[in-house]
């Protein structure tokens, strides 16, 4: 192999990454993922459970047992009114 054919080889080589990092990036732009809106009962159901979910935990911390279950239905009761 002689120098000239060397420096050509190198140069494909080179463009080649050049489109495969063109071609990559446009991927990622139209590869993103849209948001979705927080619709206004999930907004309200948080603030429920924020609210409700001390009385279903113990002083240290832990849910009392079959206490989250009790609080999802509780929540979910007190967005219901």
């Amino acid at each position: 192999m002689t120098v000239e054919e060397y420096l050509d080889l190198i140069a494909k080589i080179q463009q080649a990454t050049e489109v495969a990092k063109e071609t990559r990036a446009v991927v990622r732009k139209t590869d993103r993922k849209v948001k979705r809106k927080v619709s206004s009962y999930n907004r309200k159901y948080k603030a429920a459970f924020k609210k409700i979910k001390s009385t279903y935990m113990t002083k240290s911390g832990k849910w009392k047992k079959g206490g989250f279950q009790r609080a999802v239905k509780a929540a979910h009761r007190m967005v219901k009114k």
